[in-house]
């Protein structure tokens, strides 16, 4: 059995020592030193023994410290008797640990001793009650933000959204509680307003994940950044259309009411260059790259230097698959404008498939949705299978109810893409996973809808990434 010294005076110490009393372990052996008794109830006698002195008195604790303990915890009121305390243990046993509530924000340079201050943890209990702000473990694992409890509110992108339709890439879900009561979390159950969640993963990524749960609509492209970033190459883009491609793009950005900034490389048209500068201002800005500098290297520069949260780009840099995988690599929304009329657009035009994808970046579509003034249509094929069709259906319509959203599901027995072939005032959604990345020769005889996105390439399409 453990044996366990702790020295208390003060409220504090008493406190801890209910607690102590409290505890279930049965493998340690507590011997309790106070400069005046105190009453304590239900106390196990075999476990607890006590002892009335006063320990600024080397004397008299040296006739205790005979006994070899695994650790002394000092918890007094009065900053010189538990100075002078410390100094009595160190000078009877050198390489005890000592565990010593700090209420004066003393230094030490004792290795074996731990100051716990008490002010820091007063400061970090009260910012846990503070709104919109991570509540992080500090007492378990290694308490450096591993472990995290996130409440999520009503407006949030989270709400109705099936755990298995989550990226969880280096963190997980793993407890709910609701109403005060604990949920354990399976890929089927759906998370709502008001759930308190439990995440451990990478203390980085969980800072990622905590802004994603609490974003509302209204912020895109945040979380992925806070600019537009219009990309043209003028060795892929045919030059006839760059004019109507910046003017779309500038047109998306006072939409979105971000700073746009039109990165041109390979400039090979003098007049089309000088015609994209006539665009500056101060919320547009206009980059020329001159030099030979390796393309990819600059793109993913630029992609920190401008925190970028859309990519813009021609429909002719999308269909040209190593741009299409410099893309997907960004991590970042894509919109791809064609050479149809932007403005005209009405509705954002989604088409299930037998996966979740959609339901994954369900949030950002209602955010581009509201912020364009798009009505979501749902297109589902039925001749293919429902079961988990209907799961991202309901919370889709669950989302529509909170954000007063419309939206409408549209069921067809006919492939969806022939549908909207027909049609002209939509832009179509798409989840940009790593399958888009492969050439569209190897999909034709697909039947996933998200691989046969290239026949709606006539089209503006959003690529939206599904990892966060």
């Amino acid at each position: 059995m453990k044996k366990i010294l702790i020295i208390s005076s003060g409220e504090t110490g008493k406190n801890f020592i209910d607690r102590v009393i409290q505890t279930y372990t049965s493998e340690n052996m507590y011997y309790i030193v106070e400069s005046k008794a105190r009453e304590y109830d239900d106390y196990n006698s075999a476990r607890f023994k006590f002892y009335e002195f006063d320990t600024t008195s080397a004397y008299k604790l040296a006739n205790l410290l005979k006994m070899e303990f695994l650790q002394v915890v000092v918890a007094m009121d009065d900053e010189m008797d538990a100075k002078y305390t410390l100094k009595n243990i160190r000078s009877l046993k050198a390489k005890v640990r000592v565990v010593f509530l700090d209420r004066w924000n003393l230094v030490n340079e004792d290795p074996n001793t731990v100051l716990i201050n008490s002010n820091e943890l007063v400061a970090s209990r009260l910012i846990d009650y503070l709104p919109n702000v991570p509540v992080i473990a500090q007492n378990v694992g290694i308490g450096e933000g591993e472990i995290m409890e996130v409440l999520v509110p009503f407006g949030s992108s989270f709400i109705y959204k099936h755990i298995g339709a989550i990226e969880q890439k280096e963190w997980r879900v793993v407890a709910i509680y609701r109403n005060r009561q604990l949920i354990m979390p399976t890929r089927r159950r759906m998370i709502q307003p008001n759930d308190l969640l439990v995440l451990v993963g990478d203390p980085i990524v969980l800072k990622s994940v905590y802004r994603a749960i609490k974003r509302e609509l209204g912020q895109f492209p945040e979380p992925f950044g806070s600019n537009l970033y219009l990309y043209i190459d003028m060795d892929i883009i045919n030059k006839k259309t760059i004019n109507e491609l910046v003017r779309r793009a500038v047109y998306a950005h006072k939409k979105f009411k971000h700073n746009l900034i039109i990165r041109v490389v390979n400039p090979s048209d003098i007049d089309i260059v000088e015609h994209i500068k006539n665009f500056k201002s101060d919320n547009v800005i206009i980059d020329i790259k001159f030099d030979n500098q390796n393309q990819q290297e600059s793109f993913f520069e630029d992609m920190k230097l401008y925190n970028v949260g859309l990519l813009i780009v021609s429909k002719e840099m999308f269909s040209h698959t190593p741009s299409r995988m410099m893309l997907y690599q960004s991590h970042v929304p894509v919109l791809k404008i064609s050479d149809k009329s932007f403005s005209s657009v009405k509705s954002a035009a989604l088409i299930l498939s037998d996966n979740k994808d959609l339901e994954k970046i369900s949030a950002t579509i209602f955010d581009i949705s509201e912020q364009m003034g798009f009505n979501i249509n749902m297109y589902n094929y039925l001749n293919e299978h429902q079961v988990e069709k209907e799961e991202v259906i309901e919370h889709y319509t669950n989302l529509s109810t909170i954000f007063s959203k419309n939206i409408k599901i549209i069921k067809e027995n006919k492939n969806p893409i022939k549908i909207l072939q027909q049609k002209e005032d939509f832009i179509h959604m798409v989840p940009f996973t790593h399958k888009l990345t492969k050439k569209s020769i190897y999909s034709m005889f697909s039947t996933d809808s998200e691989r046969l996105y290239y026949k709606l390439d006539d089209y503006h399409q959003i690529f939206i990434p599904i990892e966060l």
